[in-house]
């Protein structure tokens, strides 16, 4: 049986949520509805999520005496990772010593942080198919690798980045330097180390979101919500949609292999079953065939859809199951999801239309409250249903467009 105290008690049941962006915003309000105390932690002021939780901090979180020094003083029931630039040693640390429960775990949480530590336990350890890869250090490294068969055309990334930054496609040697030099200047942590992929001429790329909850029997089940299809633009997710059209063979093989990931990323430090929450399991697919791209555990971003296509978001079921709460992935209606992107460089902007946008029928905006914008920063998202989800595409597109920030 779960027992949830009341907020600002001696009873409460405490969440601190390491990372307070519009993604971190919603999972901090599901579990408010679920009286909660929460505690919203960001790199900077007035982030999405403080601006709601009972709580905020502000720290540098890639910092271990910070992180540690703030954990020890908040005294968490949870921690909760929504961002990978974590000190996650100190996690580590402090969950096998029992000062605090990490979701999913901690060892989930540096797996994950960077692309090295994920791509060679799918590929090398689970034996998932992925894309042919290296892992490279230098330019040389990096030419060196496509002439020993990764070939072109190819996709660099950073191992340490997330958005799509530092992320670049080469279609011949030509496009080598360039593509070094973004990702040195995209990753999370400065130049570093990258993973060159080779291509695969895929059909569609989808999010599996996979949930790991507690049946009425204790023990842990998985679940899964309808696959979302999305579209990215440099590596960053521009819209998506639920359900979408897969084999039933595609299906199943998705399904398989975001089991295994996630069975493997809830073991906790001393190898028994736990990693409760949702998990983002990003997949390549052409016709029957499935490779490995991704996961995230943690609420994934193309699952912003899922605000208005099933009866629980990916929020309500992030939030519900790493308290222990039954879940649901049942989906509602057919949806779609386009970004409202900041259009422009300043602090308080402004957006006008917004009145036009929820005249699109069926529609919903979410205005995230960041307090800077930028160009191509994320400010907020169009969300429409409808029965064809390709109606719903269109019509999530033409809201999100009826949205104009400006400067105030």
């Amino acid at each position: 049986m779960t027992t949830l105290g009341t907020p600002l008690s001696p009873s409460a049941t405490r969440v601190m949520l390491l990372g307070a962006g519009e993604l971190g915003k919603e999972v901090l309000i599901a579990l408010q509805r679920l009286g909660v105390e929460t505690i919203a932690v960001d790199r900077y002021d007035n982030a999405p999520g403080q601006q709601v939780a009972h709580h905020a901090r502000t720290i540098t979180m890639s910092d271990p005496a910070q992180l540690q020094a703030l954990i020890e003083a908040e005294k968490p029931d949870l921690v909760v990772p929504e961002i990978e630039a974590i000190a996650t040693p100190v996690l580590q640390a402090l969950e096998a010593a029992g000062v605090v429960r990490v979701v999913p775990t901690a060892r989930a949480a540096r797996l994950t942080m960077d692309r090295e530590g994920i791509r060679r336990l799918a590929a090398e350890t689970l034996g998932l198919p992925t894309s042919p890869y290296r892992f490279c250090d230098s330019l040389a490294e990096l030419q060196a690798a496509i002439d020993a068969g990764i070939g072109y055309p190819c996709i660099v990334k950073p191992v340490m980045s997330s958005s799509g930054k530092g992320q670049s496609k080469i279609d011949g040697p030509a496009d080598v330097q360039t593509a070094w030099d973004c990702a040195m200047a995209g990753g999370r942590v400065g130049p570093g180390r990258i993973i060159v992929e080779g291509f695969i001429d895929f059909d569609y790329e989808i999010t599996q979101l996979t949930v790991r909850a507690r049946g009425a029997d204790g023990q842990i089940e998985t679940h899964f919500c309808d696959p979302i299809g999305h579209v990215q633009v440099s590596g960053d997710y521009v819209e998506s949609w639920q359900p979408h059209p897969m084999t039933p063979a595609a299906l199943a093989e998705s399904r398989r292999i975001a089991k295994a990931v996630t069975d493997d990323l809830g073991q906790g430090h001393d190898g028994q079953p736990s990693g409760l929450g949702l998990y983002g399991v990003e997949l390549f697919v052409k016709g029957d065939q499935v490779w490995f791209s991704e996961v995230s555990p943690r609420p994934h971003d193309t699952g912003m859809v899922t605000l208005i296509t099933q009866w629980q978001n990916e929020f309500e079921l992030h939030a519900r199951a790493i308290l222990g709460l039954p879940v649901s992935t049942s989906l509602k209606s057919p949806g779609a999801s386009a970004v409202i992107y900041g259009g422009v460089d300043a602090t308080g902007i402004v957006f006008d239309g917004v009145d036009d946008a929820l005249r699109v029928p069926h529609s919903e905006i979410r205005l995230f409250g960041k307090p800077e914008s930028f160009t191509k920063r994320r400010m907020g998202v169009a969300l429409v249903f409808d029965a064809d989800v390709e109606v719903a595409r269109t019509q999530a597109k033409l809201a999100a467009g009826k949205v104009k920030p400006r400067r105030a």
